[in-house]
């Protein structure tokens, strides 16, 4: 049995000391490189790179995308139900068209109580 691993441990032996043996020959053979302060600065697309890396955003962006997906992931709960109606309609009556009307209106007060506490207002 440990013989059927030869060729294996022999593939990884060989890959291992091929990256080792070309780490080892470009630090041999390679030149080395100048530093000053415009290659060591960070590239930023061409733009010189000034200030703050990472800019501040208000809090109703966050809202507003977080609101966004709740309503969106209730949006593609809606699609198969829909997709299926007829046969849901077939078998279980009219108690499915109820559900998802309940479903619906959950989600219709919770859009009212977003508008209402402003979470969709960009001025406040």
């Amino acid at each position: 049995m440990p013989e059927q691993y030869l060729p294996v441990l022999l593939q990884v032996l060989i890959a291992m000391g091929f990256a080792a043996l070309v780490l080892i020959l470009s630090v041999v053979f390679g030149k080395s490189g100048k530093q000053n302060a415009t290659k060591d600065s960070a590239y930023e697309c061409g733009m010189v790179p000034v200030g703050d890396g990472a800019p501040r955003f208000s809090v109703k962006f966050y809202m507003v995308a977080m609101l966004f997906v709740l309503f969106d992931i209730e949006v593609v709960f809606m699609y198969p139900w829909a997709v299926q109606f007829r046969d849901l309609v077939a078998s279980n009556g009219v108690t499915v068209l109820a559900s998802m009307a309940g479903f619906a209106g959950i989600l219709a007060v919770a859009y009212v109580y977003a508008l209402k506490k402003g979470a969709l207002s960009w001025k406040s």
